[in-house]
């Protein structure tokens, strides 16, 4: 991922040197199994561990070392050991005994995984505060709903915010599931069958590394995890997308509802000095692209031939760092561009005029309804009277009110009451209850 689009925190885990420290520490886990179940004699492990802890809490494993050993020959993994070799001295004779690269590559990728999915943990945490405090915020505060674009009914401001927060509860539950799944080491040899090394031997280390075994793996961990996680990540991507997709609707000059923050000396233009553009929830749209993109390479990597080809590896050097640095940086500048975001309350409330009493036709025909006529009676009443206000500028209710068939079937007292806001929103506070007092959903 280019570095505009990488926090330091979460490139210090997809880095080389942090890989190829991962790398040392499965390595080194098998190792400390080994030497407890006596193949390794105690005095070398102690000298493996010395020098491996020595390298690595001084310089770490140099990746230029490593590449330069992989263009002579033209494997990672065996150039990694090579260039742990070169430090640790003899004693690396027991690194890597009795496994393949995909032991290590796969335990320490899902190692990556886990850390890294704990940033995106804290950022859901920070992003979910953000919106129940602007949902309790903007609670009272009315405004016009549209569907396809067009005014419909009256709505709560707040109802914008509660709506994403109950999604972001979802999208929490989901990263909690697929990380957890995610929480799986294979150390299985070749073909998975465990050639030579148990499996209570590979869980043994594999639960030194806070990891649970596959259940049944080949030469590596089934891609259906990986694609898994990379769907989710898509997901929360699109979730991010639709709000930044709202928030830029309602930045339109002819909506003007709310404004992202524009700090001093910022540009809108190059061209026209006067332009203040969404351009926040616009980069939102785009990164939630490469999301979905990625999702679908993930899909792509889940059929391997046999027990293994490594037509997968390619698309997860790019697709899994890359996603999850681009998460992190879509959830944590979504957070700000909410925490910094205008809302016109002047607007909302003339948008809201604009929209005038046609709003509460549906009201209107479903007291005509139970009143005892007919739907398609009473829906031909209220819209002529609807199209009429709205084509002559007139009040929709004074024409409601001297409908012929409409006045001969309900009072004007109760007529007008239906063309309040107050009625409009009365079971909002009911909606915010159950949301905000759900003990699973805090």
């Amino acid at each position: 991922m280019i570095s505009r689009y990488c926090r330091s925190e979460m490139a210090k885990i997809w880095a080389d040197r942090h890989k190829y420290a991962t790398w040392l520490a499965v390595e080194l886990a098998v190792c400390e199994q080994l030497a407890k179940e006596n193949v390794i004699p105690k005095k070398d492990w102690l000298e493996l561990k010395k020098r491996a802890g020595k390298l690595l809490s001084e310089e770490g494993i140099d990746p230029s070392r490593v590449e330069y050993h992989e263009t002579r020959v033209k494997h990672d993994v065996i150039a990694f050991t090579t260039t742990v070799a070169e430090k640790i001295g003899p004693v690396s004779r027991y690194i890597h005994f009795g496994l393949t690269s995909s032991d290590v590559v796969d335990t320490a990728l899902s190692l990556q995984i886990c850390e890294a999915g704990g940033i995106l943990q804290n950022d859901l945490k920070a992003l979910l505060v953000t919106l129940r405090k602007l949902a309790q915020k903007y609670r009272k505060l009315p405004t016009i709903g549209r569907s396809h674009g067009i005014f419909a009914e009256p709505t709560s401001f707040g109802l914008k915010f509660l709506g994403w927060y109950s999604e972001w509860l979802r999208n929490s539950e989901r990263l909690d599931r697929a990380l957890e799944n995610m929480r799986i080491g294979k150390l299985s040899g070749a073909v998975g069958v465990n050639a030579h090394w148990s499996p209570v031997f590979e869980s043994a280390v594999l639960n030194r590394l806070s990891l649970k075994r596959e259940l049944v793996s080949t030469q590596v961990i089934p891609r259906d995890r990986h694609a898994e996680l990379l769907q989710c990540f898509a997901l929360l991507g699109s979730s991010l997308e639709r709000i930044a997709v709202e928030l830029r609707h309602l930045q339109r000059s002819e909506v003007a509802e709310v404004r992202e923050g524009f700090s001093k000396g910022q540009k809108g233009s190059s061209a026209m000095p006067h332009k203040r553009n969404p351009i926040s929830s616009e980069n939102i749209s785009g990164c939630a692209r490469l999301l979905r993109s990625y999702a679908q390479a993930g899909l792509e990597n889940v059929a391997l031939w046999h027990e293994r080809d490594i037509s997968h590896s390619s698309v997860e050097r790019v697709a899994i760092p890359d996603s999850m640095l681009l998460l992190d940086y879509s959830l944590h500048r979504m957070k700000g561009i909410l925490e910094g975001l205008f809302i016109d309350g002047r607007n909302v409330g003339l948008n809201l005029q604009r929209a005038g009493e046609t709003v509460f036709s549906g009201h209107i025909l479903l007291e005509l309804v139970k009143a005892g006529a007919t739907r398609e009676d009473a829906y031909s009443w209220v819209q002529s009277c609807a199209m009429a206000a709205m084509e002559k500028k007139a009040n929709f209710i004074d024409l409601i009110v001297v409908h012929p068939e409409i006045k001969s079937r309900m009072s004007e007292a109760k007529l007008r009451s239906l063309g309040s806001i107050a009625f409009q929103l009365r079971n909002v506070p009911e909606i915010y209850r159950r949301v905000l007092s759900d003990k699973k959903r805090k």
